[in-house]
């Protein structure tokens, strides 16, 4: 069993934004794949589904962002899992828009949605990090997360998610070289800005980040409607 929890904010309101990257993955991948209805379940909604081999249950907590760990909390008790059977999927600032990374453990860097899931169920937890950029400055990040993604985006976001969606399988059982193979067939190459920042190493006891993935080419077919 997997618990799947994509990070977001409930409501129209945020649907668009970055900061709910987290949700629109999940949600990709629980149409694509088939899982249940969504339903209310552990302060937040849940589908359930198969990935392959793997029974998953898919969570979107509905708590707001900075209250995301008591969903999970609870939803992981239940279901009698231990952190390394989550996996969150959540945005990432300091990966470039496009990109993706893959880790278990290590700290939450600021993200308040991590900050509370560490709170409630340690750190030891799978996640794959989705990049949204930076805005350049940290006075302009909360604006910048709680902004839409711009309409030049579009066609990249929508490759991201369903690469993403294509390699939910990979994902499910832990094979980041065949997620990686499937989103790549996704999302093509295109030159970028350096990130930011330059990571840390990996901190003790916590595996390394995997490769970055790719970006996808943004002056590709905009005409590409957005789901």
């Amino acid at each position: 069993m997997l618990l799947m929890v994509g990070l977001g904010n409930p409501g129209a309101k945020y649907a668009g934004n970055r900061h709910n990257i987290g949700f629109m993955a999940v949600d990709r991948i629980a149409v694509d794949h088939g899982f249940s209805p969504w339903k209310s379940r552990f302060q937040g909604l849940v589908a359930e589904g198969r990935l392959g081999e793997q029974r998953v249950t898919a969570l979107k907590p509905q708590s707001f962002m900075n209250l995301s760990g008591q969903s999970v909390g609870e939803a992981m008790r239940y279901l009698k899992l231990t952190p390394a059977e989550v996996l969150v999927l959540h945005d990432e600032l300091d990966l470039a828009p496009g990109t993706c990374r893959l880790k278990t453990g290590g700290g939450h860097a600021g993200h308040n949605g991590l900050r509370s899931i560490h709170q409630h169920i340690g750190e030891d937890y799978r996640r794959l990090r989705v990049g949204i950029g930076h805005p350049g400055h940290k006075d302009k990040v909360s604006g910048y997360v709680l902004s839409d993604f711009a309409k030049a985006e579009e066609a990249m976001l929508d490759d991201l998610l369903r690469g993403i969606s294509d390699g939910a399988e990979a994902l499910a059982r832990g094979d980041g070289a065949a997620f990686g193979t499937a989103l790549a067939a996704r999302v093509a190459l295109a030159p970028q800005k350096p990130s930011r920042s330059v990571e840390k190493p990996a901190e003790a006891g916590t595996k390394p980040d995997l490769q970055p993935l790719g970006m996808a080419d943004r002056l590709r077919a905009l005409g590409n409607r957005f789901h």
